[in-house]
């Protein structure tokens, strides 16, 4: 029996966000708020920390902002979903490098998903939507040297991140990287039917 290529996108993708959610729930159970555990000397640490906002702990409009940032990852999962199943049923063939490239993108958009509309309810500190990201990978490489404009003092790569995050991001770049090509062949074509 062939498994079609939606299907496998989905196994991808479920995969990726079971991976997500476990490394979480085990750095939320074993770990307390604030608690840094080294991995590779200071050079990569786990450090358990719980963002309300966005990526690097971007934050907006209090609680009206936190629940509109979560309904703007839910549209935005919804689009990257009906996407995907579009791409998957064109008369062209997509190259398999955009689908995996989306689905890394929609995957970790759910990991970070279940933790802004579940975790408080779950956890029992907050409702539903209002839940907070857990974060955990950082990777503080090296200081500034004083003497360096700017930048002197303060850690080269400062933010701290989860398997999610690195789903968006790995996911983005090899589209913008590899693929870019396909997307920019989409917008001849609709540029040459108007």
């Amino acid at each position: 029996m062939k498994i079609s290529k939606g299907v496998r996108l989905l196994i991808l993708g479920t995969i990726l966000v079971v991976i997500d959610q476990v490394i979480k729930v085990l750095v939320k159970t074993h770990m307390s708020l604030g608690e840094s555990i080294p991995v590779l000397g200071n050079w990569f640490q786990l450090l358990y920390i719980e963002n309300r906002g966005m990526a690097f702990g971007m934050a907006f409009g209090g609680d009206v902002g936190k629940l509109l940032l979560t309904i703007f990852r839910l549209v935005l999962f919804g689009v990257l979903c009906w996407w995907i199943a579009k791409l998957c049923k064109r008369e062209n063939p997509v190259p398999t490098g955009v689908l995996v490239g989306l689905t890394l993108i929609t995957a970790g958009a759910m990991g970070n998903i279940v933790d802004s509309v579940l975790y408080g309810v779950i956890w029992g500190y907050a409702p539903l939507m209002f839940g907070q990201v857990v974060d955990m990978f950082y990777f503080p490489l090296w200081t500034w040297p004083d003497w360096v404009p700017w930048l002197g003092g303060h850690i080269f790569f400062e933010p701290i991140f989860n398997f999610a995050d690195s789903c968006v991001t790995v996911g983005a770049f090899y589209l913008i990287l590899f693929q870019w090509k396909f997307f920019a062949r989409d917008d001849s074509k609709e540029a040459s039917k108007k």
